[in-house]
């Protein structure tokens, strides 16, 4: 009811308050208990059910600045993801400064996360970018068949909430 504890009240006059994991952190702090820890969901099962707009931000060697829009990452481990990138800014971006930030904002809400990213490698018309592709168009392919396509492995150094420095 509005976020309030339930109170119970014994017939010796002792109270006690039953507080619920989803109270805010002040609530917790009034009662003299520490708030339960929430099980943090696997950030693969994260991205494998959420629905959104990914933007993969790059710099070049000067720190001039790219975004661009790019689907979830894959993730070939839990701290290891991969983007399919043609050969443009992004990409060129990449070969001369290793970091990138993905920002990830989920469809109707603002709820999302930014992942901060270290270029590991990549592969040059890997076999796996079929096998790993989300989305297969007759037109995309044909297009995509003239120019190089990069997968790209990124250590995931830091993930922090859409908005908000997170924990």
């Amino acid at each position: 009811m509005g976020g309030l504890p339930d109170v119970i009240r014994y017939a010796d006059g002792v109270s006690k308050i039953l507080v619920t994991p989803g109270a805010p952190d002040s609530l917790f702090r009034h009662v003299g208990k520490q708030k339960p820890k929430e099980k943090k969901m696997k950030l693969s099962v994260y991205f494998e059910n959420s629905r959104g707009v990914g933007v993969l931000s790059t710099a070049d060697k000067d720190g001039k600045v790219n975004a661009a829009i790019y689907s979830r990452p894959h993730f070939m481990e839990e701290d290891t993801v991969a983007f399919i990138a043609a050969d443009r800014l992004t990409h060129a971006n990449l070969q001369a400064n290793p970091s990138a930030v993905y920002l990830f904002k989920e469809q109707n809400s603002y709820e999302g996360k930014r992942l901060y990213l270290i270029k590991t490698r990549e592969e040059k018309d890997s076999p796996l970018i079929d096998e790993i592709r989300r989305r297969k168009h007759h037109h995309t392919e044909v297009k995509d068949k003239a120019e190089s396509r990069f997968l790209v492995y990124f250590k995931v150094d830091k993930v922090l909430p859409l908005i908000g420095e997170g924990e």
